[in-house]
C-alpha cells in the first residue's frame, strides 16, 4: 500500500470531572461498531475542517447532553489500528458543574467514578493511558 492510500483520522476524547473529583465514563452500546460493551470517555471523530475545541464541545453535547466551555489539552496519542488506519487521538479534560447526563443512542449506561476505578473497567488501552496521564497530573 502506498503512503498516499493510507487513511489518516483524528479523534478526540475528554475526561469530564465533577465537583467531587469523579470522572464520567459511558458504556458503548451492544451495536457500537467497535468495542461494544466497553466503558469509554466521551468524544468522537473530528469533522473535516472543524475547530478542535468546537469538535470536542459538540461531541460532549451529542453523547452526554453536558455543556463544557473550557476543554484543556491533556495528551495526544497516535497509532495504526487493525485496519491499517492511522489515528491521532487528542485528549482533553474539563470540569463541570451540572452533571445530569442524557446519553445518545451510541451508549447505554454511564457512571461517575474515581479515576483509579476507571482503570479497573473494561476499557481501551488508549483510554487507560489518558486516564493514567490525568491521575499522574492531577490526582496525586
Amino acid at each position: 500500500m502506498k503512503e498516499s492510500d493510507r487513511i489518516n483520522k483524528i479523534s478526540q476524547k475528554i475526561i469530564i470531572v465533577n465537583k467531587n473529583g469523579e470522572i464520567l465514563t459511558i458504556r458503548r452500546s451492544s451495536t457500537a461498531p467497535s468495542r461494544p460493551g466497553f466503558w469509554d470517555l466521551p468524544g468522537g471523530d473530528l469533522e473535516f475542517g472543524e475547530d478542535l475545541k468546537d469538535g470536542i464541545i459538540r461531541e460532549v453535547k451529542e453523547e452526554t447532553g453536558l455543556d463544557i466551555d473550557t476543554p484543556t489539552l491533556l495528551d495526544v496519542f497516535s497509532a495504526f489500528n487493525d485496519r491499517n488506519e492511522f489515528w491521532v487521538t487528542i485528549c482533553y479534560f474539563s470540569k463541570v458543574e451540572k452533571t445530569e447526563v442524557k446519553l445518545s443512542f451510541e451508549h447505554d449506561s454511564f457512571k461517575w467514578i474515581h479515576p483509579k476505578e476507571f482503570q479497573k473497567l473494561k476499557v481501551s488501552p488508549k483510554n487507560k493511558r489518558f486516564v493514567q496521564t490525568f491521575i499522574n497530573t492531577f490526582d496525586k
